[in-house]
């Protein structure tokens, strides 16, 4: 059909996510129905430019932003989950016509504004419902404007969307999972809604090929873990590597399914490796969360003293956040609110980051965060009742973000396969003993008697997506005289053997003097070394071992009686140093000692360490690994 801007009158037509109105002409550019309704709303905007293309008709169709327009009911709540649908054009807002509007049309639309589920309510863009974007639906047939471009018979269309457990006013009125136990979860990402993908599979968490990896099968994902559609399906461990088996392989998924573990897949994951971890950019509601917290007087967005909106004598206003016990937990939990990424570094002096004296007061305390939580205030705190020693001012609490972290992850195969014992004399563990490498009891122990010595050799990998180095600088690490080295990090990891109730039995402890590559991936230089003088750290792809047979590379178990034990060793333990995954810190091994001989197996990592696993102290493998004094 040829026809001229001036001939060319446009109606919206529904597709999927977005709503649009029926084309008349192909022209490339388009004019909307537009009902004059006066309606108190508030705006939840996603501006964007969406191109739609109809097979059946080739057109293509622009459009400059979009939104959902509030209806009366919803102008004060947040998320926005109830309103008219708007597009721009030419600077103007239109709403759409909905006739023929589906309820495929809305689940498209909820999708893209970050809900898994809809309310449907409406009435008329063919869209099929598995399209992850309103831009992947096809334009239908004209429709009829009718005397002064009015609706025919219809009227504007209206979406109402059901927002996930995280986002809902309460959990009662969240959209409810497919599975009570969750089967998929998204690792490694710095913002809400994004992670490499990982499934649960006989109690082991592992990751997915990206083999045919697509915004069809993100899309599932995102829906399954309460978010709305995908907005990207990541191919090439682009948000990390993972760790342990790889679950799936070629995933095909229909759209429709309530879990990723209903799309057909391949089991075969032969040739599969981490490097080509799946992962995902979800939808998410828009809260606003942003807008009740900034960063003051930082030298770019990225850091600052934190401020909080805060009521204060029935007003709101900005104020700090007492720095008491501030830490890399709190800063993670900051950056994230902001959609900043990561904590790089948390502060508890920002005496040179000049903020604006009228928001000097504390107005918040007493901060604990699990590291989980999408915003500050839901951080435990002591609420109206102020207390703060340090008494804020220059000691406000601030944070610095960055949009990528490392990753440190334990080969735990290396762990198991090189454990042995060893009895060795006091006057031989003088230096470990002054670095608190011994248990309790060697401070009281006769010089002439031996420790018993749980030894073993740890090979830490950096999966993340930048370089692990020491928060401290060069200028701060302290000098042991008896190892002759410096300590870059005072804590680096514990070593503990526990009882199967959990309670500690034998403790260690391991500084880090000398963070270093001692071996890298293939194509992946080496640019740090053990040494007192230079930079120290991980890099991305490489993995600093620590060998069995150097000082403190063990647990002290001289005190212990013969038994059923867990071996844990965790990585980080203080969190010092800011990482995108903590949960792959702690590994965990079964282990029996008889009182001369140790077997070590079943190591895992984080949560992989499933309880079941308790029943293999009556059925030990043929196969673990043991050593004899």
């Amino acid at each position: 059909m040829d026809s001229s801007p001036e001939d060319c009158d446009w109606l919206l037509y529904p597709v999927e996510w977005f709503m649009f109105g029926t084309v008349v002409c192909s022209w490339t550019k388009i004019y909307f129905q537009r009902s004059e309704l006066y309606i108190l709303s508030a705006v939840l905007r996603a501006v964007m430019t969406l191109f739609l293309c109809s097979v059946s008709q080739g057109l293509t169709v622009q459009v400059e932003d979009m939104r959902i327009r509030a209806t009366y009911s919803q102008r004060k709540r947040i998320p926005i989950t109830e309103g008219f649908l708007e597009v721009k054009d030419g600077g103007k807002w239109r709403q759409i016509c909905n006739e023929e509007w589906t309820e495929m049309n809305s689940r498209v639309i909820c999708g893209m504004y970050g809900f898994p589920g809809k309310n449907y309510w409406g009435f008329s863009v063919n869209c099929t419902g598995n399209e992850a974007n309103l831009a992947d639906c096809k334009l239908g047939r004209e429709i009829e404007l009718k005397g002064n471009s009015t609706c025919g018979q219809g009227m504007p269309v209206v979406v109402s969307c059901v927002p996930g457990r995280a986002f809902a006013p309460s959990v009662s009125t969240g959209f409810r999972k497919a599975y009570r136990q969750p089967l998929v979860r998204l690792r490694g990402g710095a913002m809400i809604g994004e992670g490499r993908v990982e499934v649960l599979k006989n109690g082991e968490w592992g990751t997915v090929c990206d083999d045919n990896w697509n915004i069809r099968a993100a899309t599932v994902v995102c829906r399954e873990l309460g978010f709305g559609s995908a907005k990207e399906a990541l191919t090439g461990a682009r948000l990390g590597q993972g760790i342990g088996l790889v679950h799936m392989n070629e995933v095909e998924c229909s759209g429709f399914e309530k879990s990723l573990t209903e799309c057909y897949f391949n089991r075969d994951a032969l040739g599969c490796s981490h490097e080509e971890d799946a992962a995902v950019r979800c939808n998410v509601p828009a809260m606003g969360f942003h807008t009740r917290l900034r960063l003051s007087g930082g030298r770019n967005p990225y850091e600052g003293r934190v401020e909080v909106l805060a009521e204060k004598n029935g007003t709101l206003a900005w104020g700090t956040v007492c720095s008491d016990n501030w830490g890399t937990m709190e800063a993670m939990v900051v950056c994230r609110q902001l959609g900043l990424g990561f904590a790089s570094h948390a502060f508890q002096e920002t005496w040179y980051w000049g903020g604006e004296s009228s928001a000097d007061t504390v107005v918040m305390s007493g901060v604990r965060c699990s590291g989980t939580e999408l915003t500050l205030d839901q951080c435990l705190h002591h609420g109206k009742h102020i207390q703060c020693a340090k008494g804020g001012g220059r000691f406000s609490a601030g944070v610095s973000c960055t949009q990528t972290a490392p990753d440190l992850v334990l080969n735990a195969q290396v762990v198991e396969q090189t454990t042995y014992l060893e009895d060795r004399p006091m006057y031989a563990l003088q230096c470990a003993q002054e670095e608190n490498c011994l248990s309790s009891s060697a401070d009281k122990a006769d010089p002439t008697s031996y420790r018993r010595l749980l030894r073993f050799s740890s090979q830490i990998h950096n999966n993340g997506q930048s370089d692990f180095r020491p928060r401290a600088a060069h200028h701060s690490w302290i000098w042991h005289e008896c190892h002759r080295h410096y300590h870059s990090m005072e804590v680096f990891t514990h070593y503990d053997l526990l009882s199967l109730n959990g309670t500690k039995v034998a403790e260690g402890h391991k500084a880090s003097f000398c963070l270093e590559d001692s071996n890298c991936d293939e194509g992946i230089q080496k640019r740090y070394e053990c040494a007192n003088f230079g930079a120290q750290g991980i890099t991305v792809g490489c993995w600093d071992t620590y060998r069995h047979d150097i000082d403190c590379q063990w647990i002290d178990i001289t005190d212990i009686k013969p038994g059923d034990y867990i071996f844990q060793v965790v990585i980080n333990p203080n969190y010092e140093v800011a990482e995108s995954d903590y949960t792959n810190n702690v590994m965990k091994c079964r282990s029996r000692y008889d009182g001369q001989r140790i077997w070590m197996y079943n190591c895992r990592i984080g949560e992989t360490f499933i309880s079941h696993a308790a029943s293999l102290f009556y059925h030990v493998p043929e196969v673990f690994h043991w050593i004899q004094i």
